[in-house]
């Protein structure tokens, strides 16, 4: 049987005990959705290439602290932005330039399957518009509705109360809604 035919739990078996091509066969498989992942946090190509492939040398490196293989995936999506973020506030804390004033190029149309032309125009609509959010607004709207993270997850993830996270997620939706009312007329 080859790599490409086993299920993910018999690859991280190999890989725990070192199989390289059993690690590159599980970076073949996750590596498009950490990067985008990564680089709807940082804006930042390269950057999130880099986040991306550390985070898959921490999880290979701590795949015995994995209680349960199955959820892997989730696993490694948590280091990611765990990572991102970590990234994302080293990076900007003496930044003192404006987000908003910057101009981002999306390469791989951000994770969005291209099935429907209306569907996958309005969704580019959106996440082009949540772009020009406040730095935290964006961060928790793609955690909250990309990512599909629950308040308690994002409370932890962005070290806040749950109060301020509901109050953070009400205000980015209102915000966003504000900024797409003159593309929807």
């Amino acid at each position: 049987m080859t790599l490409t035919n086993q299920n993910i739990e018999q690859l991280l078996q190999l890989c725990k005990s070192g199989d390289q091509h059993a690690q590159m066969e599980v970076y073949n498989r996750y590596y498009k959705a950490m990067y985008n992942t990564a680089f709807r946090i940082v804006k930042d190509s390269f950057e999130a290439e880099d986040i991306m492939q550390d985070s898959f040398l921490t999880a290979f490196t701590k795949l015995d602290s994995l209680k349960e293989i199955k959820t892997f995936g989730s696993w490694l999506k948590r280091i990611v932005i765990n990572n991102s973020i970590y990234h994302y506030k080293k990076n900007n804390k003496y930044d003192d330039v404006p987000l908003d004033d910057v101009l981002y190029k999306v390469e791989d149309h951000s994770g969005i399957v291209e099935n429907d032309g209306f569907t996958s125009l309005k969704a580019n609509q959106i996440l082009e518009t949540m772009k020009s959010l406040k730095d935290n607004y964006r961060m928790g709207l793609t955690l909250h509705l990309i990512e599909g993270y629950d308040y308690e997850e994002m409370c932890k993830i962005m070290n806040i109360t749950n109060a301020n996270c509901r109050t953070l997620i009400s205000r980015a939706k209102e915000s966003l809604r504000k900024k797409l009312e003159p593309l929807a007329s």
